[in-house]
C-alpha cells in the first residue's frame, strides 16, 4: 500500500479516536478482541466498506500483539494503518473486487471443468450447505459421480458470531482455531456451549435436508465442495469427519479461497483445487456478481431430485 495512504489514515483516525478510544489505553483484561473491533469500526473513516475485511484486518493486527496487554493507543494506530489498505472512494465510485463468477451455477460449471481434467472415479461429491450444494450438484452431474451433503457449523466468537473460532460436525468432530481462541481468551465452557448449540442446528438441518441413511465414502475419491472458503474452519471440520470414513483420497474443490486458507487445508487433505486464490480477499461473496442466500427449500429441492430426501 502507498506510503501516502499510511500517513493520511494515521493522522485522520488518530484525531477522531484520541478522545473516543480511551478505553484502549488501559489493559484489556478479559475484554474480547471482537468487542474492541465492534467498538472501533464505526469510528474509522478510512475503513473499507466491506465489514468482513475490516473485521479480519483488525483481528490480525490485534492478535499479533502478545497477550493483548496492554492494548493502548499504539494498537489503534496499527489498526488504522492496516485498514487503510484500500483507498477511500469518491462519491459515486464503486469498489472493484475483480469479480470472476457470475453466480454459483457459473462457478460450478467452471469447477467441474477443472476437475474433469483429472480422473477421480470412483468418486463422491459432498456439498456443504447451503451455497456449496448449488456448486456441488453441478460438479457431480457434470462428472457423473455420486452426490451427497455434509453439514458442518461454524463456531462463532463471543459477542461476534460472524468471527469463526472453529467448526463442528454432528458427531463432535471439530476444528478449533487455537490461535484465535487464545487471542480472544475464549473460555472452555463457552466453546463447549457453542459446540452443543451448533450440533443441535446440524441435527435440525440434517433432518430437513437428508434421509437418515449411511454415507457411501469408504474407498472412494471424496470431493468436498463449497462455493468458496474464507477461514476454512467448516471445510477443515468436514475433512476430518470424512477422513474417519476411509476415503481413497480426500479432495477439497472450491471456486475461490485466499492463499493462507489453502495452505492450512493442504495439511488436512490430499489435494486442494481452487480456481482463484486472490491475495486481496475480503469475503467469498465479493468474487460473485450474484451471491444471493440459498434457502432451505432450494437445498431440499436438490436433495429430492437426487432421491436423498
Amino acid at each position: 500500500m502507498a506510503r501516502a495512504n499510511h500517513r493520511v489514515a494515521t493522522e485522520t483516525c488518530h484525531g477522531d479516536l484520541e478522545g473516543k478510544a480511551a478505553c484502549l489505553r488501559a489493559p484489556v483484561r478479559r475484554t474480547f478482541c471482537s468487542q474492541l473491533i465492534l467498538h472501533l469500526l464505526p469510528l474509522l473513516p478510512t475503513a473499507p466498506t466491506n465489514p468482513h475485511f475490516c473485521t479480519v484486518g483488525a483481528v490480525l493486527v490485534l492478535t499479533n500483539i502478545r497477550d493483548l496487554e496492554p492494548a493502548h493507543l499504539f494498537v489503534t494506530l496499527r489498526l488504522t494503518i492496516v485498514l487503510a489498505g484500500e483507498p477511500r472512494l469518491k462519491n459515486g465510485e464503486e469498489r472493484n473486487y475483480d469479480v470472476k463468477f457470475r453466480n454459483r451455477v457459473d462457478a460450478g460449471n467452471l469447477l467441474a471443468d477443472r476437475l474433469a481434467k483429472t480422473e477421480h472415479r470412483p468418486a463422491i461429491v459432498l456439498g456443504i450447505p447451503r451455497g456449496g450444494i448449488i456448486v456441488a450438484n453441478i460438479v457431480a452431474r457434470k462428472l457423473g459421480t455420486d452426490f451427497d451433503i455434509v453439514i458442518p457449523r461454524k463456531l462463532g466468537a463471543p459477542e461476534n458470531e460472524e468471527l469463526a473460532i472453529g467448526a463442528v460436525m454432528e458427531d463432535g468432530t471439530s476444528y478449533i482455531n487455537s490461535y484465535m481462541v487464545n487471542a480472544l481468551r475464549v473460555p472452555t465452557d463457552y466453546i463447549e456451549n457453542e459446540m452443543a448449540r451448533q450440533v443441535r442446528e446440524i441435527r435440525r438441518r440434517s433432518a430437513a435436508y437428508r434421509k437418515s441413511v449411511s454415507y457411501s465414502i469408504a474407498g472412494k475419491n471424496t470431493i468436498l465442495v463449497d462455493d468458496g472458503i474464507a477461514t476454512g474452519a467448516t471445510v477443515i471440520a468436514s475433512a476430518r469427519w470424512a477422513r474417519k470414513r476411509n476415503p481413497s483420497r480426500l479432495i477439497v474443490a472450491v471456486p475461490v479461497a485466499p492463499p493462507q486458507s489453502v495452505d492450512v487445508l493442504e495439511q488436512e487433505v490430499d489435494s486442494v483445487i481452487v480456481l482463484h486464490t486472490p491475495q486481496d480477499f475480503a469475503s467469498v461473496g465479493q468474487f460473485y456478481e450474484e451471491f444471493e442466500p440459498v434457502s432451505d427449500d432450494q437445498v431440499m429441492q436438490i436433495m429430492r431430485s437426487r432421491g436423498l430426501l
